[in-house]
């Protein structure tokens, strides 16, 4: 058996990895101000945006009428991975979210890897619904104001403009608001949240009013292919209800409201997106809805013969747009945090400022690197490579929890898969079906993009990892100090142990007495 010092075999124990964040006492320097329904709102401000807001249209192209199915299949594969999302946050409530149960579960490598992927997730995805909230901005100043941004300033390189300015003031906004304190981003994410859901049940009231039952033939006019590959793009409007999960340090009881905010995320999200994209086919065809830009906003137009129904439309997009910017942001500065104290990315992602308790130079850095790809990178260059990324992570996931089960039966779960374990292998079977029905180019860009992550894993992140090299991991009230190095490092005992190998009663012992004075502090 591998001892847990080997490259890539270090398993990083959940107690460990709880201990050393705080997640169970008062957080790594975080301040504990998210409730339940901010969780929600949260949740449902990272995922409603620009997949629903423009993406459909891409849907409807490819599977037609049948764009309904899509959102359901799509949804389906969400809803397996929730449950596993679900367990584990309940269980290892920590920001490092499936990075965090990676490392628990199938050692370092697959976690750094995991960390790459989710780079990509979050971070192509900010770019990505920035780039829409450009579209739906201009709508919304060519309807009150008549003047809009010109092409050149309004849109990317292959779309027709030299630089994208809109998505990057977007970018820029989101992390001044991120960098003053996650109280002030949790309201502001909520109440953004509340706005959207208005506008979109607006859009179905208005779409149903004027539902003609002609439009939805042909239904399928690509067949199951088509509904296939609609899938996989409507997959990208579900992209960061897992965000919930790294609000593990600033949730309040987050071993209860976590799961519970994952399942009712996806429940609200799911059920709207199949009623919109059902009113937005039944009110006008599919062939006038593919491929058009701000497509909300044209159907309410054509439907009202007004401009005033899709400027409330275009207002609902921009401010929904701009939450899914803002939350996503918070989940990839909360990743490479994690990432950071690990020893796997560099330190200065781990810093926490004393007076406004949020990691400052982590989400300028984020805000600066992502804004570049937002300014020129045309949207449908990244919608399905960030759906691939997405779809592995969660395959991982799935396989975690089944991993985690057995190696750590006795750990506390306040919620358990359901059909265990074939919720989880479906979840893993469901994630590769999308996979497919992205084509092979999406599928190489995504080979190269790991084979990148391995190399940058071999030179940076196996050398200064923490565990590796035995170096106690940075925690709040010095927690992870008062853990034994020889528990940090290469030893095969209970709270480092070998790949397969469950952590013993030793383990648990020395992190609950780690953990004992920062609570009493606390």
């Amino acid at each position: 058996m591998p001892r847990s010092g080997a490259s890539g075999l270090r398993i990083k124990s959940p107690d460990l990895l709880i201990a050393e964040s705080g997640a169970d006492l008062h957080g790594h320097g975080l301040r504990r101000s998210m409730g339940l329904f901010q969780l929600v709102c949260f949740g449902v401000g990272a995922v409603v945006g620009t997949g629903i807001f423009v993406g459909l249209s891409d849907t409807v192209a490819q599977a037609g009428p049948a764009v309904v199915v899509s959102f359901v299949l799509a949804a389906i594969t969400c809803v397996f991975t929730a449950f596993s999302f679900a367990e584990l946050g309940g269980a290892i409530p920590v920001s490092g979210s499936s990075y965090s149960y990676a490392y628990a579960t199938l050692g370092e490598r697959t976690a750094f890897l995991v960390g790459w992927c989710l780079l990509l997730e979050y971070g192509v995805s900010v770019s990505a619904v920035a780039v829409g909230w450009g579209q739906y901005l201009n709508q919304l100043l060519g309807s009150l104001t008549g003047w809009q941004l010109p092409a050149a300033l309004a849109n990317p390189p292959g779309d027709g403009g030299v630089v994208n300015l809109p998505a990057v003031v977007v970018v820029l906004l989101a992390a001044l608001l991120l960098v003053r304190g996650i109280r002030e981003s949790a309201r502001a994410t909520a109440a953004m949240a509340v706005l959207k859901l208005a506008v979109l049940v607006l859009f179905c009231v208005i779409g149903f009013g004027a539902f003609r039952s002609g439009n939805l033939s042909p239904f399928a006019p690509e067949g199951l292919a088509g509904i296939t590959s609609g899938a996989s793009v409507a997959f990208f409007s579900y992209i960061g209800f897992d965000a919930i999960t790294t609000a593990g340090e600033e949730a309040r009881n987050p071993r209860r409201n976590i799961p519970i905010a994952i399942m009712v995320c996806i429940g609200v999200v799911t059920v709207l997106y199949c009623l919109v994209a059902l009113a937005a086919i039944g009110a006008l065809s599919s062939g006038q809805v593919a491929g058009r830009p701000a497509a909300l906003s044209l159907i309410v137009d054509r439907v009202t013969h007004s401009g005033l129904g899709g400027s409330v439309i275009a207002f609902g997009a921009v401010v929904a747009i701009a939450s899914v910017v803002l939350a996503v942001m918070y989940g990839q500065t909360r990743i490479l945090m994690s990432m950071a104290r690990d020893g796997l990315v560099p330190r200065v992602f781990a810093r926490v400022s004393p007076r406004t308790a949020t990691p400052v130079a982590n989400t300028w850095i984020v805000a600066g690197v992502f804004a570049v790809p937002a300014a020129v990178v045309p949207l449908d260059m990244v919608m399905n490579l960030s759906s691939v990324g997405t779809l592995a992570v969660m395959a991982v996931v799935n396989i975690s929890v089944l991993v985690l089960r057995r190696t750590r039966p006795d750990l506390q779960r306040r919620f358990r898969v359901p059909l265990f374990p074939l919720s989880p292998l479906l979840g893993v079977a469901f994630c590769g079906y999308l996979v497919y029905g992205t084509g092979p180019a999406t599928w190489l860009q995504f080979a190269g993009f790991l084979a990148v992550g391995a190399v940058v894993y071999s030179l940076y992140g196996r050398r200064r990892s923490r565990l590796g090299t035995g170096t106690p991991g940075s925690a709040p009230d010095g927690v992870g100090d008062h853990l034994p190095k020889s528990r940090l490092g290469d030893a095969p005992d209970a709270t480092c142990a070998p790949s397969g190998q469950p952590a013993g009663a030793t383990g648990t012992s020395a992190v609950t007495t780690a953990a004992a004075p920062a609570a009493r502090e606390g």
